[in-house]
């Protein structure tokens, strides 16, 4: 689905990025695979899938809680003067606390990671996509962020989240129209309860309700999700945009 075209990919450490990344370049897709730390392991793993598959995998190293890491692993791309096709932004931190007991800080730093960091980020990425003509000759260059069912929904004890989330819907709106006319498309997930590191840390009793509350009565799997990211930075998709797709088992 993606043979020829380039790919960043955010958080591909672990959970739904890491999938992510074995699954785009399965498809075929050159991905600039975008980490917060270096590791042997992480560096042995893009070098296998890049053989495995046949593709360019060249990672980067980013630190989204702060600002000029952010900008420096842009410019690394941006020096690579290579094209891009597809932006996923799929890093994130989930900082859990009640009203009344949430700190300015952890609502700092949940903005930071999950929204003002990824802005900066998607300012510098697509004006790669824009140096190299936008989405043209009949197919479309594409950005997605991940969201939550929190941001629109709302969930107990996750003001930070939730809010820091929803701007981010807020953003792909506006984004969608600034872009469009350049051809690139702009979109959102929004996961539900999905198997990974983050919703390893969530009591039992937490899952519990929320499938109960599903129509499907499952935890959902980090492929599936990835598979929504491969759908939407596909030519597949070239007439969705300024969405908000959930992926959430049917949530009530």
């Amino acid at each position: 689905m993606l043979k020829g075209k380039r790919a960043v990919i955010t958080g591909v450490l672990q959970g739904i990025g890491r999938t992510a990344l074995e699954i785009f370049a399965r498809n075929g897709a050159d991905i600039f695979a975008c980490a917060y730390a270096r590791t042997d392991e992480f560096e042995s793993r893009c070098e296998e899938l890049s053989v495995k598959n046949g593709v360019e995998i060249s990672p980067i190293y980013c630190d989204m809680s702060d600002n000029e890491s952010v900008k420096e692993a842009a410019r690394e791309i941006q020096k690579a003067k290579k094209p891009v096709d597809a932006l996923i932004n799929i890093a994130g931190v989930n900082r859990d606390a009640l009203f009344h007991m949430i700190t300015i800080e952890q609502l700092r730093e949940s903005f930071q990671i999950n929204f003002f960091s990824q802005i900066i980020f998607s300012q510098y990425i697509t004006k790669i996509m824009l140096r190299n003509g936008g989405g043209g000759g009949g197919g479309s260059k594409s950005v997605v962020f991940t969201s939550s069912v929190s941001a629109i929904d709302g969930n107990y004890g996750q003001l930070a989240y939730a809010a820091s989330k929803a701007a981010l819907i807020a953003a792909v709106k506006t984004m969608s129209k600034e872009l469009g006319r350049s051809n690139i498309r702009v979109n959102a997930v929004a996961p539900g309860v999905i198997k990974s590191a983050m919703t390893a840390a969530l009591p039992p009793e937490t899952i519990e309700k929320k499938l109960n509350k599903s129509a499907l009565k499952r935890i959902g799997g980090s492929d599936e999700v990835a598979n929504l990211f491969l759908f939407l930075a596909s030519d597949r998709s070239r007439h969705i945009t300024g969405q908000t797709i959930r992926i959430d088992g049917g949530i009530g």
